[in-house]
């Protein structure tokens, strides 16, 4: 599946709920489905700074696409939550597709609206740092 494809999918699911209160317990469901990380990643250079939570993005190649881990404390489920979707839509991709992705499914399915100002800035912080690292991979690759 492509990125907007994946994408497409979240929206389909989302648009089943029509309580704000359903679709936070939907990614609060969703972290609970993020497979475990292994310990050896739950480092200080891992965190994801800008959350108010402690969460862990681990990054790396795993032959041309990128492949992404994170996890969070255990009070931080939603959180967890958020960055599962971003995983679901952008881990296995080619570096070049995540640093050039447009990830319209935020706003369609009203993230913006369902978690506070901070976690949307945690959010952000998020996709920032997978971006980044994809970026890093795709100018490596391209000057290979």
């Amino acid at each position: 599946m492509t990125i907007n494809e994946k994408q497409d999918d979240i929206i389909e699911e989302f648009d089943l709920f029509d309580d704000p209160l359903d679709k936070t317990q939907y990614i609060i469901d969703l972290g609970k489905k993020l497979p475990p990380m292994p310990e050896q990643y739950r480092t200080d250079d891992k965190l994801i700074r800008g959350c108010q939570s402690k969460v862990w993005l681990h990054s790396e190649m795993n032959g041309d696409n990128v492949h992404f881990e994170a996890d969070s404390e255990p009070t931080a489920q939603i959180s967890k939550g958020l960055v599962s979707l971003l995983i679901r839509v952008l881990d296995g991709e080619k570096p070049e597709d995540v640093a050039n992705a447009n990830l319209y499914f935020i706003e369609r399915i009203g993230l913006s609206n369902l978690v506070t100002s901070r976690r949307a800035g945690g959010l952000a912080s998020m996709l920032k740092q997978m971006k980044d690292f994809s970026t890093v991979q795709a100018d490596l690759k391209s000057n290979a």
